[in-house]
């Protein structure tokens, strides 16, 4: 009984480990500036047509400064990043894994570092079908060992997207909301039952926590699926997210108070308010990205410099009732232990270092609150006037399918009709 016991439990642990969505992290502290976009555009979204000539850079720095053996591979995942339980043959062409190559040694920098480069598809990783995929970093070839995760998407077109942004419909989010209207036309596509077999998800600025699936469409009228019902697909339009420049240490720039150079550079950032109230304020920035970016040298990728930056913000809330964290592009939008940041009770205020390679990079606080909430409202607040990117993902799986295959794309601006 006792072995019956263990084996249902190990089962159980195993189909609960392979049901666990897959998300952009980084599992070792060595590892920073951590980039992946579509190479025709630096810092975009992650997706290329199927079969195409389009590639995506993955490209990142080591901070123990010296080589080391890393491999990657890709796995097929389902519409909420689940694997999709395929073999690897059945999604991939070439090999199942393949080696970084491509590294440089940093030059003239205070901090050393090893910076690694990989572009795919390539001869040896190329994606057979369309939808979903995971990339897993790992060294020395063992996948136990994994140093990285990145979400992107292989597009196989087979539908037409048509989408806008309007106002909510609903009265109490028309000054601090933003609405998205979907029409899908699937033209000669069968679609039995649109319920089951299609899913469309709309997310704000690429990131995963504000995504919403769509399921059932509004109407289905001669080949259309319309998504316009008044509940779904409302966001709040945010804040125009903070920003600070490093592309130089030897001068500040906007929003940095200091600049310190001993062992390691370090940038004082001025201390930041809250900025929920009504009135909204236009700020450029780059809808939450990060770029690393230095005009003290040639190529940032080997001399670009780290320094520690510190952020500052006027206290919103006592940390009795909860916590606030610096979240942005930069850290996968994470709540975790390295983006948490102190309350000093003496200044009034919270506090966090990050260890940061020289760039422009733009950033948000928000409040968790002792519930596990998070929400970024409180401090940051909310406009319906505020410019956003909008993603907007068609995904088709017919009864029979193994896979949910990803069969439109658009790419919306608030700014941009």
């Amino acid at each position: 009984m006792r072995k019956i016991a263990f084996l249902l439990l190990l089962s159980i642990s195993i189909n609960t480990f392979a049901q666990t969505p897959y998300t952009n992290n980084v599992f070792s502290h060595a590892i920073k500036s951590v980039e992946f976009y579509n190479t025709s555009q630096i810092g975009s979204f992650p997706v290329i047509n199927l079969n195409s000539a389009e590639q995506l850079l993955l490209a990142f720095d080591d901070l123990r400064g010296s080589y080391h053996n890393y491999y990657y591979t890709i796995e097929h995942c389902d519409h909420k990043w689940n694997s999709s339980n395929l073999s690897t043959g059945f999604y991939m062409q070439s090999y199942q894994d393949d080696r970084i190559i491509d590294y440089a040694y940093s030059t003239s920098t205070m901090r050393k570092y090893t910076h690694y480069e990989v572009k795919l598809p390539n001869e040896n990783i190329k994606p057979k079908i369309s939808g979903n995929y995971v990339l897993k970093v790992y060294e020395d070839g063992d996948q136990n060992k994994i140093i990285l995760t990145r979400r992107f998407s292989v597009l196989g077109s087979r539908v037409s997207v048509a989408a806008d942004v309007i106002t909510p419909n609903l009265v109490q989010l028309r000054q601090t909301g933003q609405k998205v209207n979907v029409q899908v036309n699937y033209g000669s596509l069968v679609v039995q039952n649109p319920n089951s077999d299609m899913r469309v998800v709309v997310m704000q600025n690429e990131r995963p926590e504000t995504a919403q699936i769509n399921i059932p469409p509004t109407y289905v009228r001669n080949g259309q699926l319309i998504y316009n019902d008044i509940s779904i697909n409302n966001f709040a339009g945010r804040n125009e997210f903070r920003r600070f420049d490093t592309r130089t240490l030897k001068l500040n720039s906007q929003r940095i108070a200091r600049i310190y150079r001993d062992t390691a550079y370090s940038v004082v950032l001025l201390t930041e308010p809250v900025r929920n109230n009504p009135d909204y304020l236009f700020e450029f920035d780059n809808d939450g990205r990060f770029y690393i970016l230095n005009q003290d040298g040639n190529d940032a990728r080997r001399d670009g410099d780290y320094a520690y930056v510190y952020f500052s913000l006027a206290g919103p809330k006592v940390p009795t009732q909860g916590s606030v964290y610096i979240i942005g592009k930069f850290n996968d939008y994470r709540l975790d232990a390295r983006n948490k940041m102190d309350f000093d009770p003496s200044l009034g205020r919270y506090s966090v270092v990050q260890f940061l390679k020289q760039g422009v990079y733009d950033y948000e606080y928000i409040w968790v609150d002792n519930a596990g909430k998070a929400d970024d409202v409180p401090i940051e607040g909310t406009h319906f006037e505020t410019e956003n990117d909008y993603q907007v993902l068609v995904y088709y799986r017919p009864p029979s399918a193994r896979w949910d295959e990803l069969v439109g794309y658009r790419l919306l601006n608030t700014a941009k009709k």
